[in-house]
């Protein structure tokens, strides 16, 4: 199954547009539907409370998505997101993308990103994009592509992560061990156009961001 790219209501811009693929299946997740259909992509799915939407712009979220789920606002359990990042999860994709999952509200951006730790659990690759960073969490070596991105920063997401060893970064880490609270994985920079980063355990966020 190709990529799920799930846009959702938090910062967006043209730089998420661009990153759209013809393949891609598309979620909106609440306001995030909207701006698809703004920006001439139709839904293959919008899901959500939408209260972040007035009642004419959700009958053209209704009328312009192939499937359409709601939900009460006031009894739900889940974040937006977080439905669509569950359903997302069941389709089994080959990656999922979120994008305009960081915004303004600091308390859904670190939930977004604790959702990742779910992709971990069911063996999907999973991210989050916004204009200036690309995050994911790793629990195996994996390789990581410089692009556009200036620096690389390592933060342990589960109490600690043992046995990181860095390949092809300008600071190198052995056999090292990152605790919640530590700095020492910030801003590091990749010397060629890919670099490793192994580990032994734990959960890793790998954050690329542009300076």
């Amino acid at each position: 199954m190709t990529r799920i790219m799930i846009i959702t209501g938090g910062t967006l811009g043209d730089w998420a547009l661009e990153e759209i693929r013809a393949d891609d299946i598309l979620v909106g997740s609440d306001r995030g539907a909207l701006f698809l259909i703004q920006n001439g992509h139709l839904p293959h799915i919008s899901m959500g409370d939408f209260d972040s939407v007035t009642t004419e712009e959700l009958a053209l979220i209704r009328a312009s998505s192939k499937e359409f789920i709601d939900c009460d606002p006031i009894y739900k359990d889940l974040t937006d997101t977080e439905m669509a990042f569950n359903w997302a999860l069941d389709q089994k994709p080959s990656q999922i993308l979120l994008v305009g999952a960081l915004g303004t509200r600091f308390d859904h951006s670190l939930a977004n990103v604790h959702l990742l730790r779910k992709g971990i659990a069911h063996g999907i690759p999973c991210a989050i994009m916004d204009a200036n960073n690309l995050i994911m969490v790793i629990d195996r070596p994996t390789r990581v592509r410089k692009g556009p991105y200036t620096h690389t920063s390592l933060l342990p997401l589960s109490l600690e992560v043992t046995g990181i060893t860095l390949h092809g970064f300008q600071y190198p880490l052995h056999q090292a061990t990152l605790e919640i609270g530590m700095s020492l994985g910030i801003s590091n920079i990749l010397l060629e156009p890919e670099g490793l980063i192994e580990l032994s355990s734990g959960l890793l966020l790998v954050i690329q961001s542009k300076d």
